[in-house]
């Protein structure tokens, strides 16, 4: 595991090191995943592919919540 001390500025940026950067293929302008865990923050390099999946099933949860005949009760009362 490669680790490396960086400071936060006053806006709370941090310069991610170019090695780390490199190794992981970050490039200026990509997108990063942020998570917090207790004490801990993870940065995950965003992928078009590691949201298609999610993206897919949500539009099918949403359809079949959309289309249930038996809410439609609701819209007479």
């Amino acid at each position: 595991m490669d680790a490396k001390i960086v400071k936060v500025t006053d806006k709370g940026q941090i310069s991610i090191p170019i090695e780390m950067r490199n190794s992981v293929g970050i490039s200026n302008g990509d997108e990063l995943f942020v998570v917090k865990n207790r004490e801990s923050i993870i940065l995950k390099k965003i992928k078009k592919s590691d949201f298609s999946d999610l993206l897919k099933h949500s539009e099918k949860v949403a359809s079949k919540l959309w289309d249930n005949k038996e809410d439609d009760i609701w819209d007479t009362i």
